[in-house]
């Protein structure tokens, strides 16, 4: 068990053979690299090649898409991924699955679309980062935002099950993962949607968050070293703050409409009765307790706030 947790002596890459570099924890240049594209194959070919040699030589490590799993509520996904890691089944075969495979297209029109959209510069693309100590986890990155240092990750989603908060919430456990790794303080998750929208949001380092992932992570990894069957983690993703940087419409919804009336309506008087409140504290006398008259009574507290309440009288409970 303690192995896990070692930093061993230089080992080589199980597809390429090329060292893993201990003083800047990338795997050598030969392995971090995409293989170079062949005479007539197209570059979606060429992509969905690399993506099948690092789906391989993801057996050896937790990545930030398996730290969704294990900090994940779906037991079933969880035995599967325990399954591949001891290389008892196959990973899923995703090249029928259209939601994935428009990720998979998309990615490169994201990172395009952010930097165009923000002047920033990514680098580090599909850069393979081992942590430092713990060598069963590592980092294959999106992106890194070059003058900040966050960590880019690029997602594809449905518009009709799209909201900044679903979408933080659901890679929270992959980012908050990456940032461990190649220890950044923020992360920037760049979406496109089906619906023709694009939305960067900013998500910052959690520590206390972090140290469930690691947690469950090395308990999930000492299960692929004995043949223990791991069980759920069971602990939910921190709320994410969202920054307000939208302007929306919100003219089709019903409810708006409904309550925008009433707070038109309401609005003049609501400064009346602020008004009268006002005035009444004025004309109660400093020394007064209380005072009463015309269906109202102001009370003082002990610390000298005046809150006003109305007086139900037995004329009006008769009328009741």
């Amino acid at each position: 068990m303690a192995q896990a947790d070692s930093t061993p002596t230089p080992v080589r890459d199980p597809i390429t053979g090329a060292e893993t570099d201990r003083s800047t924890n990338q795997v050598g240049a030969t392995a971090a690299a995409t293989l170079p594209r062949r005479d007539g194959e197209s570059p979606g070919t060429a992509r969905l090649v690399n993506r099948r040699r690092r789906s391989v030589d993801r057996r050896y490590f937790i990545g930030g898409s398996d730290a969704r799993i294990i900090m994940g509520a779906d037991e079933s996904a969880l035995l599967r991924l325990w399954r591949e890691k001891r290389g008892e089944v196959e990973p899923e075969d995703l090249s029928a699955n259209l939601v994935v495979q428009l990720g998979v297209t998309t990615e490169e029109l994201n990172r395009r679309w952010y930097q165009t959209n923000t002047g920033q510069v990514l680098t580090d693309v599909q850069r393979q980062i081992r942590h430092p100590v713990l060598r069963w986890m590592a980092a294959t990155l999106d992106g890194r935002v070059e003058a900040t240092g966050a960590v880019f990750e690029a997602k594809f989603m449905l518009p009709w099950a799209f909201s900044e908060e679903a979408a933080a919430e659901k890679y929270m456990a992959q980012l908050q993962h990456n940032m461990w790794v190649i220890a950044a303080r923020s992360a920037v998750l760049s979406v496109i949607t089906g619906g023709g929208k694009w939305v960067e949001i900013a998500i910052h380092a959690d520590p206390l968050y972090q140290h469930l992932i690691v947690t469950a992570e090395r308990k999930f990894w000492r299960c692929v070293e004995s043949g223990e069957p791991p069980r759920l983690f069971g602990v939910e993703p921190p709320k994410p703050r969202i920054e307000a940087v939208r302007i929306v419409d919100m003219t089709a919804s019903n409810y708006w409409a409904e309550f925008a009336a009433v707070f038109r309506d309401t609005r003049q008087a609501f400064f009346d009765h602020e008004r009268a409140k006002t005035e009444l504290k004025s004309l109660m006398p400093e020394d007064a307790k209380e005072a009463i008259g015309h269906g109202v009574r102001a009370k003082r507290s002990k610390s000298g706030a005046v809150s006003f309440d109305l007086l139900v009288t037995e004329g009006d409970h008769a009328a009741l």
